[in-house]
């Protein structure tokens, strides 16, 4: 086919004639015509046979550049001369000069005859071709040299006697040219005709669109970037959220041997071109217009600008047009290396990965910045198709092995070629790349579908409150998704693992695993002394319901369980900062409220104090009727407000069921409304994240820090680097008093028994009933404490309210199935920390602040006296399961001990609330 050569090539030729040839004779010496400007020559001779291109012309700048054609022909000895008249038509513009020397014979010499064409209209001796007319600028004449008169040639010369016709000659006798010759002259002469006018009705269209279309500046260029989402150690990543698998990589961190792979591969005159290749882009279109292969002529530039550039994604030539104006313009205002990184930060490179730097990790598990010269040419030559289409496999070794690697030379030996890769030095090995991922395997909003996905809303939730730029309730997530953030979280991984399978079903030997299907269990563990959320499970995925956090579904929210005893915690923490001691007594004896229809009862239990049960032994073995005079005698809403002050942000009425942001000036809490008394042994509903910093914040020896998942938020900045754009939000306060704390840490200590090698921990188990006809529970919790972890478990129903039982049919309380968990995570999340110990209680507060009896010296009971329930291994405070004291029962535990000997029987019947106004 025909393609223009460089810019820089002869305008136009002329071909000589013979020397006596009729195109005119003279005397005087040689006469040359200046030559003029135009786009390109003919460097082959095409559809001409023997014959050399004629003189042609171009299209120059924003104008219709017509030559015009001129002939010089070089006097002879004798003197003999050669005149070449022009011939111009409306528009003239440019010239083309043929240089026919002459015959050595004197007097002899002929006359180079430099006919008109016009663009459009073109004589070509007497054949006329088409018409056309350029910008109303009248009719643009091409010159042509016609060469050889219609029958005189000299000796020796071509068509002289000596030497044969030239064709395209006519003989004196008046013979014509070969058909077939003038057919082929025809053809070029229309080929050449329809490239002109495609080049001239694209100059009027570039040059427009040159000026009306603005240069797109790198950041104004919509590029999104997924963002990742690491561990504490900042390494391992546990979601990828985007629609682009995409990271930014500045070309600092590319090596240039991969910048020079990807020219190789893709544009080899990268670095010398302006841009656009237009050579590539002539001969493209018309081997698509003669019905080729459709071709692309795109260099790295022009790829950019489509990929990078809205409204450059369609497949017409107008398209290409405006594609390589944004390439030309690009080209201006950036250098070749600026224009590289934005490209290799934007071409997708298959299995998901847009940029380099994602295709790096998605083929070799490695930085870009740490690629080989083979592993970069394997991503270079990926790029030309990455995935399979219906005629071709791609060059993805994963699809297309040999093809994959045929290219792998191919890129390699451009790079020798152009020099950026000695030859010694290029690999012969190829490298090995990771496996196609799985048909299930994750691109885009990875980690989204695991237990950590939960983690993600709480990070959105923090950066809103962080002034990022844009990052506001409405325009965060999408912001997060395209923002290219590197968000380091508080999660510590291998803590993370271990609460996961402790607690997921689907991980084998765990303690849901085999259990009925209706079971469902949640569990936080929070660092106290920073409020970092260290281990999260809410559920199998993010997208689904949270049951450890607070959720909005159908525009109400929700997401808290009744935590029943386990509440108790605040309740002891608000009657100590009242001045009640523990060693103060109280009557644990059943009791109904007057006015109401509350009982408050044990639980079927029968306190052995009875009357007089101090307030330490009230918390240990977890009797609900000190707790709710407890909470009468302080008030519900100093017991909600030491809540509050501890970490609990929102707690639930229940009929009807309202959600009260605790932290809002405008809640306003009554000493009985809208939460009655049966608050103090946990009637209304919290959340399992709350529970956890509420425990953490007493664990701390009441210094709140608010629970959180984020450490730092990072963005690139232009220059390629990562800059820290929001924070840790830690303001630790003293919220409870250190001596109020230290004493409800000595009390819980006796509940949990403490874990693995002796180390202490605090504990307190609740267990909420299914309703007022059932003693079938329906939550059930165990929370306790190092001074390192704080960790709060629940255990109830997926879905409605339903009794909770194990695999064997048994009623689930804290001390059961969320006490194993429990157990199990805190010994395994502990075994690598030094064993810390809690300060010991200060005993604050008034002893004679209770409503019980004072004590009273009480005989030692025998076995077989009757009324008697104070006898060494009898059955004091037993809870119905046979375990009896030290000797009693089945001889596990003190008590009232459950079958874990270490913890008391939950007294958490159902209340009907119906608080007084």
């Amino acid at each position: 086919m025909n393609s223009y050569d460089e810019s820089s090539s002869a305008r136009g030729h002329a071909r000589p004639t013979g020397p006596t040839g009729n195109s005119g004779s003279g005397s005087g010496g040689d006469r040359h015509w200046q030559s003029g400007d135009g786009l390109g020559g003919w460097p082959d001779n095409g559809g001409y046979g023997e014959q050399p291109p004629a003189a042609r012309g171009s299209a120059s700048g924003g104008r219709a550049s017509v030559p015009r054609a001129s002939a010089s022909v070089p006097s002879s000895p004798a003197g003999g001369s050669a005149s070449v008249p022009s011939s111009a038509g409306r528009a003239t513009v440019g010239r083309a000069s043929a240089s026919v020397p002459s015959s050595p014979a004197s007097g002899s010499s002929g006359r180079a005859s430099v006919g008109s064409a016009s663009v459009g209209s073109a004589s070509v001796g007497s054949a006329s071709v088409g018409s056309a007319s350029v910008g109303g600028a009248g009719r643009a004449r091409v010159g042509r040299a016609s060469v050889g008169g219609p029958g005189e040639s000299g000796p020796g010369g071509p068509g002289g006697p000596n030497g044969p016709v030239g064709p395209g000659s006519r003989s004196r006798s008046g013979g014509s040219r070969p058909k077939r010759s003038r057919r082929k002259k025809m053809i070029n002469w229309a080929i050449a005709g329809f490239a002109v006018v495609v080049i001239l009705a694209g100059a009027g269209l570039v040059g427009g669109t040159y000026y009306t279309t603005n240069v797109v500046v790198p950041d104004k260029i919509d590029l999104p970037l997924a963002s990742t989402i690491y561990a504490s150690d900042s390494k391992t990543q546990i979601a990828k959220l985007g629609e682009y698998n995409r990271t930014f990589v500045s070309i600092q961190q590319i090596p240039e041997y991969v910048q020079h792979a990807v020219a190789a591969a893709e544009d080899r005159k990268f670095y010398e071109h302006s841009g656009v290749d237009y050579v590539g882009i002539a001969r493209a279109a018309w081997n698509n217009f003669t019905g080729g292969e459709r071709q692309g002529a795109s260099t790295i530039t022009q790829q950019y600008a489509r990929n990078a550039i809205k409204g450059l994604d369609d497949a017409t030539y107008g398209r290409k047009v405006r594609e390589a104006v944004m390439a030309s313009k690009l080209n201006d205002e950036f250098d070749k290396n600026k224009i590289m990184e934005m490209y290799l930060n934007t071409i997708y490179f298959g299995r998901g990965a847009y940029g380099i730097e994602a295709a790096a990790q998605t083929y070799f598990s490695k930085s870009v910045s740490k690629l080989s010269v083979a592993e970069g040419a394997v991503l270079a030559g990926v790029i030309k198709q990455p995935v399979p289409s219906a005629t071709h496999k791609g060059f993805d070794p994963g699809y297309n092995k040999d093809e994959a690697q045929s290219r792998w030379a191919y890129v390699l030996g451009g790079m020798v070629d152009k020099g950026w890769l000695n030859a010694a030095e290029k690999p012969t090995e190829y490298p090995k790349v990771n496996p196609l991922p799985s048909d299930k395997a994750c691109f885009t909003d990875c980690g989204v579908n695991t237990p950590l996905g939960n983690v993600i809303n709480y990070v959105r939730d923090e950066m809103i409150g962080m002034d990022i730029p844009g990052c506001d309730l409405e325009n965060c997530a999408r912001l997060i998704k395209d923002g290219g953030f590197k968000v380091q979280t508080t999660i510590n991984i291998n803590m993370q693992r271990e609460m996961e399978s402790a607690i997921q079903r689907s991980k084998k030997g765990s303690e849901l695993a085999g259990q009925p299907k209706n079971l469902m269990a949640a569990g936080v563990a929070v660092d106290p002394g920073s409020g970092r959320v260290l281990a999260y499970y809410g559920g199998d995925n993010g997208t689904g319901h949270d049951y450890a956090g607070k959720n909005v579904e159908a525009g109400q929210l929700t997401g808290g369980h009744a935590p029943g005893s386990s509440f108790k915690i605040y309740t002891l923490a608000a009657a100590l900062e009242a001045g009640i001691s523990l060693d103060s007594r109280w009557d644990a004896t059943d009791y109904e409220v007057p006015g109401t229809e509350i009982k408050v009862i044990n639980a079927g239990r029968k306190p052995s104090c009875a009357k007089s049960c101090t307030l330490r032994e009230s918390t240990v073995q977890s009797y609900n009727v000190p707790f709710y005079h407890i909470a009468e005698k302080v008030g519900a809403d100093k017991v909600i407000e030491m809540a509050r002050r501890a970490g609990v942000s929102t707690m639930w009425t229940n009929d009807p069921v309202k959600p009260y942001d605790l932290n809002s000036k405008k809640t306003k809490i009554g000493k009985s409304a809208p939460f009655y008394y049966v608050v103090g042994y946990g009637a209304y509903p919290i959340t399992v994240l709350d529970h956890a910093n509420g425990l953490a914040t007493l664990a701390n020896r009441g210094v709140y820090n608010k629970a959180h998942f984020v450490i730092s938020v990072q963005k690139k900045n232009e220059a390629g680097a990562w800059e820290t754009v929001g924070g840790e939000q830690r303001k630790p306060k003293q919220l409870i008093k250190t001596e109020v704390a230290d004493d409800v840490n000595d009390v819980l200590q006796e509940i949990s028994g403490g874990l693995n090698g002796g180390r202490p921990a605090t504990g307190k188990t609740g267990t909420w009933e299914l309703n007022e006809k059932s003693s079938d529970n329906a939550h059930a919790w165990m929370l306790g404490a190092t001074p390192q972890i704080a960790t709060a478990v629940w255990v109830g129903n997926v879905g409605g309210e339903k009794a909770i039982k194990d695999k064997y049919g048994n009623k689930i309380q804290g001390a059961s199935l969320p006490k194993d968990i429990w157990k199990r995570f805190m010994n395994d999340a502990s075994k690598n920390m030094d064993i810390e110990r809690f300060k010991p209680g200060t005993h604050i507060g008034d002893p004679d602040a209770g409503n019980g009896q004072k004590q009273q010296e009480q005989p030692t009971c025998f076995p077989g006296q009757p009324d008697c329930t104070n006898f060494p291994g009898g059955n004091a405070g037993g809870n119905g399961n046979g375990n009896g004291g030290p000797g009693g029962g089945n001889g596990n535990g003190g008590p009232g001990r459950d079958n874990n000997n270490d913890q008391p029987a939950d007294e958490n019947p159902f209340t009907v609330i119906p608080p007084p106004n």
